[in-house]
Order: structure tokens, then sequence, then C-alpha cells
């Protein structure tokens, strides 16, 4: 797996929940290229519990929704808002029994929106949230010049890896 870096963590401003490491209630979430998924490991703490070690579902949530936007960073090199969240929960992510796994993929993209879906594995391994992220996606050119979306070269230690051809997302044309 390839690290990913988080460009965001400079800004003296940027405080996000999911993601930052300077936000002291947040879930300061550090995610990975592994192929054509982002991995987080993350280990629940009793801080996000809404009862007896289980895991809150909301948080739940938040966890998918984070790591589907690093998915659209990563994978579709832009950045974009949720416009839609489907979450499933399958089993109890207990906070207290250690590291959990989330992969995040796109299943389709279009000029517009994204699909990702990601899959949230307990201590065991076994999918214990699953759920997918409709995103609308600015087109790479607008994420730069009015959202200051870093360059994907920000998001990796040397030359980032190429991404293989998917076929779901083509960049011809996109950046306008």
């Amino acid at each position: 797996m390839i690290p990913i870096r988080n460009p965001y963590n400079a800004k003296g401003d940027a405080l996000c929940f999911g993601c930052s490491d300077r936000n002291d209630a947040g879930l300061k979430m550090e995610f990975f290229l592994d192929g054509m998924e982002v991995v987080a490991q993350w280990e629940p703490k009793d801080q996000f519990m809404g009862f007896d070690h289980v895991l809150h579902g909301g948080i739940r949530a938040t966890l998918i929704d984070e790591i589907a936007a690093w998915a659209i960073f990563i994978l579709l090199d832009t950045m974009g808002y949720t416009t839609r969240l489907e979450v499933n929960y399958n089993d109890v992510v207990y906070t207290n029994r250690g590291t959990v796994t989330l992969r995040a993929r796109i299943r389709e993209a279009s000029r517009k929106t994204a699909l990702v879906d990601v899959d949230i594995l307990n201590e065991k391994g076994q999918v214990a949230t699953s759920g997918t992220a409709e995103y609308f996606i600015l087109p790479t050119a607008l994420a730069r010049s009015k959202k200051n979306f870093p360059p994907r070269e920000a998001f990796f230690e040397g030359p980032p890896p190429a991404l293989p051809e998917t076929g779901l997302f083509h960049d011809k044309g996109r950046e306008t």
C-alpha cells in the first residue's frame, strides 16, 4: 500500500473532523492507495461509542463519507460534495476490539457525479458496515482555481503513482 499524505494538515485553519491530525475531537484518519482502492486503518476509541463499547452509527457514516471524499481526491484527481449517503449496518463495530479497515472504490463516475462504494471491516476482517456515497464532482481546473484543491503530487512522497485505465472515467475534457 502506498501512503497518502494529507496536504491540508499544513494549513493552519484546516481542522477537518475526519482527517485533520490537529482536531483533538476528530477521527484523525490516514489513507493509503492500494491498487484502485483508497484504504484506511482506524482505531476506534471509546469517545465515539454509543453504548457498551459499540461504535456510534453516525461515526460509521462519517468514516464512510470521509474515505469516499479521499477516493474522489486520489482516484479522480478532483474534489466534490456529498449529495447522498447510504449506509448499511451489517454487524456491530466495537470501540475496544482493535483496528478496523475501510476500503473505498469508485463504482462509476461521469463529468459531474461519482458513486463511491465503501466497506468497513471489523477487527475480524468481516464487512460490518457498507455504504455508497454519491458526490457532485467539480472539474479539476475549477477545483484547483476556486477551491484550492492541491495538485496530485501534493498527496504523495515523490512522483504520484500512475493509475490504471478503468473505463469508469476519462479525463479528456474534464479540465473545463
